[in-house]
């Protein structure tokens, strides 16, 4: 081997040679994981300092004139025509208008018969590459004026490692959208940033140097705050492909608007032409915002050898004792004890834990993963909450009618927190019926750690679960007719990715695909017993209806009887009760007809009708029961309360 040619790779030259790991495999592919880093930093920003999210999305479309402007580069003309890609002969541009004039003629035959006509999408030549500038502004935390440069411009710095739940995959978040910058147009980020109550803005221009990994500062400087905003704008100008990314996008941004009710997006896409704009706003429905997820301390069970060792360097004075009651969850002091005496004679609990050698550490890893430890609680999860997850639904789809669950079927009721290999989670589902922009079959929808998964479903636990463990036609449910909506959230403080780009959950842990398909079983159930209510309803408000057509008949078979009675003898009539003879008696004066008994048959009916009708409409969730309340406003900002969460509301008791 030869030494000499051997060099270190900096994490971001990394991350640039390998950058379809982080979501940017292709132009299209890169806008869209562009947005979605910048919006899920912006979320957590917010959510940091329990502010509700307010984010302002913006996609400019950059032509190749402003492009060049941009950069300080001049027009050219071409010289050489055919040395370019889309060069084409007299004989090909001869053969390509043909070929367009057959097909303006077939459209135009379409539309004289009335079809549908479809407009096939022109390719693009290798040297059509079309630029963006992606900017997304939120009103969350800010980030301090000094910090920003490594912040932003150095690939694995920030603020989301340790163990806790988080919406990253990777911790590069916007870093890595720099780095494409770097890559596909050369252009530096622009960042504002003010904290809460800071008298300036931040404003920082910079790219970083991906050999040394590095952030290179063209301007870092401070300009007044007159308005007293709060949070972090950031401008990206890169390459991408929005014609083929479009629905991904807008989905995505949807998506988000499910799972996060209580944020608020504006979404806006600038074209070239005004018509071609897009603009999308999700509306804040609720202030029911779930906690940040705290940090927390490792299971046992969980850590591997290096890990071990990370945690003795970064606290080397601590006793063994110590360390293993302070750097794990789960081992209390006397647990401790025994595990240090089942350890051997060469362990004592005042050992320092730097002086233990790599045998010890051996022999401890052994002992974590042959012991029985406690499983960790859920006290570090912070899921949507069912309330948020049936609101963001009913807000986004509108569906006929949809039910929640959260956790796993148990006993005695449920069990949320469930574990696997050390980890605690959470699952969360809900399943729909009906509903706006639904297509017939099922429409799963897949979430992890709050965040949307939206390649990649085929092999995922969700949809192989939804798709193939859940028997649809038990719980009264068509899954190829019907318009089913199946929403699966999972939260952990390790959510086991599958492929390079992380965007699916893997279907070989049992335990989370056993939570899963409790967990959609439950929401089956609950529809079932919706479904079959309506049903009962719907049939006996059908049976009533069927005696109408008969009334008719039925009167005129009633009164004859009554009418060849009320003519016998007035002897023969004695034998029936008062009320019997009151009846005939007006049958023989003619104060009741078969008109009359008509009428009233009628009368009933409609009544019945009527009551049911509702009951249906009630059991439908048509009508829903609706009664005055007033309540005073309340500034929540201000006041000490405590909620009360259930599936469908919340309650604030104020103390």
């Amino acid at each position: 081997m030869d030494f000499d040619s051997v060099f270190v790779e900096s994490p971001a030259e990394f991350f640039s040679e390998n950058k379809n790991i982080a979501g940017f495999d292709n132009p299209g592919k890169s806008l869209y994981t562009t947005v979605r880093e910048l919006v899920e930093n912006a979320l957590d920003s917010a959510e940091s300092i329990a502010e509700l999210p307010t984010i302002e999305v913006t996609i400019e479309e950059i032509s190749k004139s402003k492009f060049n402007a941009m950069i300080g580069l001049v027009d050219h003309e071409r010289v050489d025509a055919e040395l370019y890609d889309d060069y084409e002969n007299e004989k090909a541009r001869e053969k390509r208008l043909a070929k367009e004039a057959r097909e303006q003629e077939r459209q135009a035959k379409a539309i004289a018969a009335g079809k549908k006509v479809t407009v096939p999408k022109a390719g693009k030549g290798r040297g059509d590459t079309v630029f963006y500038k992606v900017s997304c502004k939120d009103n969350g935390k800010g980030m301090p004026h000094d910090d920003i440069p490594n912040m932003l411009g150095r690939v694995l710095s920030g603020t989301k490692y340790g163990l806790k739940q988080t919406r990253g995959k990777f911790g590069l978040g916007a870093k890595m959208a720099l780095i494409w910058s770097k890559m596909s147009t050369g252009l530096p980020i622009e960042i504002s940033s003010a904290m809460k109550g800071q008298k300036f803005i931040s404003f920082c221009r910079l790219d970083i140097d991906i050999h040394k990994n590095i952030p290179n500062v063209h301007v870092l400087e401070k300009k007044p705050n007159t308005t007293g905003w709060h949070g972090a704008e950031i401008h990206v100008t890169i390459e991408g492909n929005w014609t083929t990314y479009r629905s991904k996008v807008i989905s995505y941004m949807r998506q988000m608007a499910v799972i996060t009710p209580y944020a608020q997006f504006l979404f806006r896409y600038r074209a070239g032409t005004p018509e071609k704009n897009v603009s999308v706003q999700f509306v804040r429905r609720t202030d029911v915002m779930p906690p940040a997820p705290p940090e927390t301390k490792y299971h046992p069970s969980a850590v591997d050898l290096l890990l071990i060792k990370r945690l003795i360097a970064e606290k080397s004075k601590q006793t063994l004792i110590q360390y293993l009651q302070q750097d794990f969850v789960s081992i209390n002091k006397s647990y401790a004890e025994r595990l240090i005496g089942e350890m051997g004679p060469d362990f004592t609990p005042k050992m320092l834990v730097k002086d233990l050698t790599d045998q010890q550490l051996v022999r401890i890893h052994q002992l974590f993963r042959q012991a029985k430890f406690d499983d960790p609680d859920g006290d570090c999860l912070s899921p949507a909450g069912e309330y948020n997850l049936r609101l963001g639904i009913t807000k986004e789809l509108h569906p006929d009618m949809v039910a929640t669950c959260q956790g796993n079927e148990m006993s005695f009721g449920f069990d949320s927190v469930q574990v696997f290999e050390g980890h605690p989670f959470i699952v969360e589902a809900a399943v729909s019926l009906g509903g706006k922009s639904v297509k017939p079959g099922l429409n799963i929808f897949r979430f992890a750690n709050r965040i949307p998964l939206l390649f990649e479903q085929g092999g995922d636990v969700i949809t192989r679960t939804a798709t193939k463990r859940i028997s649809w036609s038990a719980y009264k449910i068509s899954h190829l007719q019907d318009k089913v909506g199946v929403f699966v959230s999972i939260v952990s403080t390790k959510i086991p990715f599958k492929g390079t780009g992380k965007e699916y959950i893997g279907d070989d842990i049992t335990e989370i695909a056993s939570g899963v398909k409790s967990a959609i079983q439950q929401c089956c159930i609950q529809l079932k017993a919706k479904l079959v209510r309506q049903k009962a309803a719907r049939d006996k408000l059908e049976r009533k209806k069927n005696l109408s057509r008969y009334i008719p008949d039925v009167s005129r078979a009633i009164y004859g009887v009554l009418a060849s009675i009320a003519n016998e003898r007035e002897a023969k009539r004695q034998k029936y009760e008062p009320d019997s003879r009151e009846i005939l008696h007006k049958v023989a004066d003619k104060e009741v007809t078969e008109v009359t008994l008509s009428r009233k048959l009628t009368q009933y009916v409609d009544q019945v009708d009527a009551e049911l009708a509702l009951d249906y409409a009630t059991q439908s969730g048509l009508v829903k029961a609706r009664e005055p309340i007033s309540l005073a406003g309340v500034d929540w900002t201000q006041a000490n309360y405590l909620e009360l969460h259930s599936p469908v509301c919340v309650m604030k008791l104020l103390s």
